[in-house]
């Protein structure tokens, strides 16, 4: 089994691994979890039309692999409501800094609702080249992070 290994800045810590889907593009949180949340889904599937690399993939209890997060200020919200209804991802790995949506929506969920999305942000543009979608990712406690293939 082939692996790649990277080295991040731990946003919120924790082991876990579980299945990639990968966007080389913004994640866009409004446009892609709001519809699911709306019809109050047992699932998310991506409604972000304009982001090809996600459109109709279901996002749940994924590791989310991205370069940031686009869009409104609501998204932060978003993403929380989407955790506090059990769809979140199961952990959300940037291949740059942590923008401030997505670390309000995060953050939000770990100290309200104490639910847990594992982040790691700073992994660096060679980590989105080396993921594909339905990869296994194991992430570690102190910021590394695994691919296997």
């Amino acid at each position: 089994m082939q692996k790649k290994v990277f080295k991040g800045r731990v946003v919120l810590p924790g082991n876990t691994s579980g299945e990639a889907v990968v966007t080389r593009q913004g994640l866009n949180i409004l446009a892609s979890y709001q519809k699911s949340a709306l019809k109050k889904a047992k699932r998310v599937i991506c409604a972000d039309q304009n982001n090809p690399d996600l459109y109709k993939k279901d996002l749940t209890d994924k590791v989310i692999c991205l370069p940031l997060t686009i869009g409104s200020t609501t998204g932060g919200m978003v993403l929380e409501t989407a955790v506090q209804m059990g769809l979140g991802p199961r952990a959300m790995l940037f291949a740059e800094h942590i923008d401030s949506l997505a670390a309000a929506g995060l953050v939000l969920s770990d100290v309200w609702l104490k639910q847990r999305v594992i982040t790691v942000d700073q992994l660096g543009a060679d980590f989105l080249d080396a993921v594909q979608d339905g990869q296994t990712i194991e992430i570690k406690e102190d910021g590394t992070v695994t691919v296997l293939s």
